[in-house]
C-alpha cells in the first residue's frame, strides 16, 4: 500500500452498495425508476446466497423510499426476484414503524403485511433465504414473545429461547449468512439482553470461516454497550477500548480476519470496515486504522460514528487524521 496516501475525512462518501460496483450501478438506475440493471443483477446473484441476500437487502432499503416496485409489478408481475424485493420493502416498513413507536394496532398491520409478503416470497422461489431473514427480522418487534416461533428452545442450553428455528432455516441455505447472524444479534440487543447476545456470539462464531466478516460482530456489541451507558457515564464507557484487555484482544482478532480476507482478494462490507477502523482508532492502534481507512476509501458507513458521538463527522475526521498522522 502507498504509505503516502492519506485520505481526508471529507473524501469519504456513504453509499448503500459500498464496494459492490455492480450494485452501485443498479441502485442508481433504481433511483431513476429503471429496473433493467436490477433485473440482470438479480439473475447473476441468485446462485450465491450471500450475494443474493446482501444485494436484495440494499435494493429493498432503496426501494422503500420509491414507488418503482409498484410500477415494475404492473408491467411484469411475475418478474424474477420482484416478490423477494417486495418482501424486503414490507419488512423494512415494519421495522421503521417499530422505530417510530406508534400505535400498536398500526405496527401490527405493518407486521402482518410483512409476514404475508414473506410467505408469498417463500412460495415463489424455492431455496430463497430472504423470506426467512424477513421473519427473523420481524422477531425483534415481538417484545412479548407472543409468537411461538420466537421462543423456540436453543440447542445450547446456556442460551435462552428465541427465533432459533428461523435462524437455522436460513443456515440450511447459507450456513454463515452474515445477515442472519446480525438479525439474531439485533433480536437480543433489541430486548436489552447484552448477556445472551454475548453468549450467542461466543458460541456461534468459534467455527466461522477465517476471514469471514462475521468475526466483526463483537465490535457491534461493544458499540452497543457504549450506546447503552448511563448519561454522564459515556466517557467511562468509552474506556472499554483502552482499559478492557478482552476488548483489545477482540479488536486484534478482527483485524487478523480482515487482513486474511484482504489477502484472498475479498472486500468486507463497509459497515464492518467502519466498525473495525473505529475500534482500531479507539484502541490507539492508529497505524492499523490507517490501513483500514485506506482500503475502504472512498466509502464509509454512518455507523458506528452516529452511535458514538453527537458529532459523528468530527469523530470520523479525528480518527482519520490521527490514523494518517501515525503513518
Amino acid at each position: 500500500m502507498d504509505t503516502a496516501f492519506a485520505p481526508r475525512s471529507g473524501q469519504f462518501v456513504q453509499h448503500p452498495a459500498g464496494h459492490d460496483g455492480d450494485l452501485r450501478e443498479a441502485v442508481e438506475e433504481f433511483r431513476q425508476g429503471r429496473v433493467w440493471s436490477v433485473q440482470g443483477l438479480l439473475h447473476r446473484s441468485w446462485n450465491d446466497p450471500g450475494l443474493w441476500t446482501s444485494r436484495t437487502q440494499v435494493l429493498g432499503a432503496v426501494a422503500t423510499r420509491l414507488n418503482v416496485l409498484d410500477r415494475w409489478a404492473e408491467e411484469e408481475p411475475n418478474a424474477f426476484g420482484l416478490t423477494t424485493l417486495r418482501c424486503r420493502v414490507a419488512v423494512e416498513a415494519a421495522l421503521l414503524a417499530g422505530q417510530r413507536a406508534g400505535a400498536p394496532r398500526e405496527l401490527g398491520q405493518y407486521v402482518e403485511s410483512a409476514r404475508e409478503w414473506c410467505r408469498l416470497a417463500a412460495s415463489m422461489l424455492a431455496g430463497d433465504p430472504v423470506p426467512w431473514l424477513g421473519l427473523l427480522a420481524l422477531a425483534q418487534l415481538d417484545q412479548e414473545l407472543a409468537r411461538p416461533e420466537h421462543r423456540v428452545p436453543a440447542a445450547d442450553r446456556l442460551l435462552p429461547p428465541g427465533p432459533w428455528a428461523l435462524f437455522e432455516q436460513v443456515r440450511r441455505t447459507d450456513p454463515w449468512n452474515r445477515e442472519a447472524f446480525h438479525r439474531m444479534l439485533r433480536f437480543w440487543l433489541g430486548r436489552g439482553e447484552i448477556g445472551p447476545a454475548s453468549s450467542f456470539l461466543s458460541g456461534h462464531l468459534r467455527d466461522a470461516p477465517a476471514g469471514s466478516p462475521l468475526h466483526a460482530l463483537p465490535l457491534y456489541l461493544h458499540v452497543e454497550r457504549y450506546r447503552r451507558a448511563e448519561k454522564g457515564a459515556e466517557a467511562a464507557a468509552y474506556l472499554q477500548w483502552t482499559n478492557d484487555e478482552s476488548v483489545r484482544l477482540a479488536v486484534q482478532q478482527v483485524l487478523a480476519h480482515w487482513r486474511a480476507a484482504r489477502g484472498a482478494g475479498v472486500h468486507w462490507p463497509v459497515a464492518d470496515e467502519s466498525h473495525l477502523a473505529h475500534a482500531l482508532s479507539a484502541t490507539r492502534r492508529h497505524q492499523d486504522a490507517a490501513e483500514v481507512f485506506a482500503a475502504m476509501h472512498p466509502f464509509v458507513s454512518h455507523e458506528p460514528w452516529v452511535s458514538l458521538s453527537a458529532d459523528p463527522d468530527r469523530l470520523l475526521r479525528d480518527s482519520v487524521n490521527k490514523a494518517f498522522a501515525a503513518r
